[in-house]
């Protein structure tokens, strides 16, 4: 009598097919979290420009209107850039700058009729030129303002 060990192949299929399936689920997922946690440094770094603004204007009753960093030119892809300003810049002024390279464009517009302003924060993480922007006012966090891929995160 002859023991048989090990695994046929009928076994070994299905084992595969389930870790195919398991597989054509897992993939798009992760791929849209990991957009959605690439784009999650926007509206972070749009609030702390905020809390820098509203911390300049206790001190010195004014706001500060900003230059488009990192690129003037506003264009936008998934590149990590790296954030430079000078101490005599309005960034360098306002006080605030990112904890490393940033995905993202940001800028603030100070409103010359009320005191307000308005920071705007722009991202393409996927680089398929579908820009998500957020933007936040003096009493309003950062919300997401317009994305041309209908919010779908």
């Amino acid at each position: 009598m002859r023991q048989n060990k090990g695994f046929s192949l009928v076994e070994l299929m299905i084992v595969v097919a389930i870790i195919g399936i398991l597989a054509a689920i897992a993939i798009p997922n992760f791929v849209a979290m990991q957009s959605r946690a690439k784009r999650a440094e926007v509206p972070g770094n749009v609030d702390a420009i905020k809390t820098a603004e509203l911390a300049y204007d206790a001190s010195f009753d004014a706001f500060v209107a900003t230059a488009q960093k990192p690129r003037a030119d506003g264009a936008l892809d998934k590149a990590m850039l790296t954030w430079t300003h000078s101490d005599t810049d309005s960034w360098g002024k306002l006080g605030w700058r990112p904890d490393g390279p940033v995905r993202g464009n940001y800028s603030v517009v100070t409103d010359g009729t009320s005191p307000s302003f308005t920071i705007t924060g722009k991202c393409d993480v996927d680089n398929d030129d579908q820009v998500a922007t957020y933007k936040a006012y003096k009493l309003k966090n950062a919300l997401l303002a317009s994305t041309s891929d209908n919010g779908v995160f």
